[in-house]
């Protein structure tokens, strides 16, 4: 870890040099970063992720941009001080960091978060390597897995064993690349909601299935796509993958998971999870279980056209356009819990075993 810091002090050094160079010959500077987005993404499946183009933006330095430009040093000069004293700051933190820095200050942190991905993607590095880690919580483990951490006192390695957590579970950490782990499950089941995840936990499915379960609770952290990534990469683990019925848990959960996204396409081969498959609530799920569901709303509806149009991993695999495409007609979307209407324990008595031995019925 520390030849990457290393080489990222030195990338904002060169990138500062540069600058402080063009301006004594009184020259623009300009800083140099690729485009964000689905319009600079290419889907390749042998590859399994949503790779970056080479569609790219300048941040010149003009009387427009000053602003910005200078929030973009400061932040680096963040990173830098950051990596120096071994250190980290959350998103959050950086953010009322900037509140001293005078007019460069940032009025809301969206504007600090955008900056501080522009500087990911520019040194095409992930946010951990610049110091920074989200705020938000990361995903849950329970099950078949011993993840070895190290004590931070004594550097001695440290055994966590995620079936001895009672009624609680592994919480995976802002930092994972330093884990390894133990195991001899047979796959992983990510899942979308908590609540899910704790009726499973409760009743160990994971110990009947000898599985691991993984709590994603919405779109995953990087930190929970990462873990995954290096559980499933290491163990030779298959990656079930189970959400709503909708377009949400289909195209921002699912697709990121698998291959990443336009937003952070600049880092997807380290984050996405390619061998991953979708066994979650299908439309035909919907026929076939007479789930009760909710009405789609024209969020949804919005979500499905562009998704068919535009998103290339949806354009690469007709059965996903089938589905969305189905879901569009029926107007209607479904949640994981709705097979509650059958019985409380549906899911784990008949419909994941039904679901795990039928790959008809898995969407790619």
């Amino acid at each position: 870890m520390a030849k990457k810091t290393d080489n990222v002090v030195e990338k904002i050094q060169e990138i500062a040099k540069d600058i402080y160079n063009k301006i004594k010959l009184i020259k623009q500077p300009e800083l140099v970063m690729p485009i964000r987005a689905l319009s600079n993404v290419e889907y390749n499946e042998k590859e399994g992720y949503f790779k970056i183009m080479d569609k790219i933006k300048s941040r010149t330095l003009t009387a427009s941009t000053i602003k910005t430009f200078a929030q973009t040093l400061r932040m680096m000069g963040l990173s830098k001080e950051l990596i120096e004293k071994n250190d980290i700051a959350t998103k959050r933190e950086a953010y009322y960091v900037s509140k001293n820095w005078g007019d460069a200050r940032f009025k809301e942190q969206p504007e600090s978060d955008t900056v501080m991905d522009d500087i990911e993607a520019m040194m095409r590095v992930n946010r951990e390597q610049i110091g920074f880690i989200p705020g938000e919580k990361g995903g849950a483990v329970a099950g078949k897995l011993t993840v070895i951490d190290v004590d931070q006192d004594t550097k001695k390695e440290l055994k966590i064993d995620c079936t001895k957590f009672g009624s609680g579970a592994y919480a995976i950490p802002s930092s994972v690349e330093h884990l390894k782990f133990e195991t001899n499950a047979k796959f992983v089941l990510a899942i979308e909601t908590a609540g899910m995840f704790e009726r499973l936990n409760k009743h160990k499915y994971w110990k009947k299935t000898n599985c691991i379960i993984i709590a994603m609770s919405g779109v995953p952290t990087r930190a929970t796509r990462r873990f995954m990534r290096k559980l499933a990469d290491e163990n030779k683990l298959p990656v079930y993958v189970f959400t709503d019925g909708d377009p949400y848990g289909y195209f921002s959960i699912y697709r990121t998971l698998k291959v990443g996204s336009g937003n952070a396409a600049h880092i997807n081969k380290f984050f996405c999870v390619p061998n991953a498959r979708f066994i979650g609530v299908t439309p035909q799920d919907i026929e076939d279980y007479k789930l009760p569901t909710h009405p789609l709303k024209e969020v949804d509806f919005k979500k499905i056209k562009d998704v068919i149009k535009n998103d290339p991993f949806c354009k690469h695999h007709k059965e996903w356009q089938k589905a969305l495409q189905k879901m569009a007609k029926m107007k209607v979307r479904v949640e994981q819990q709705a097979f509650s209407a059958h019985s409380l324990n549906f899911v784990m008595e008949t419909y994941l075993p039904k679901k795990l031995k039928d790959q008809k019925t898995w969407l790619p």
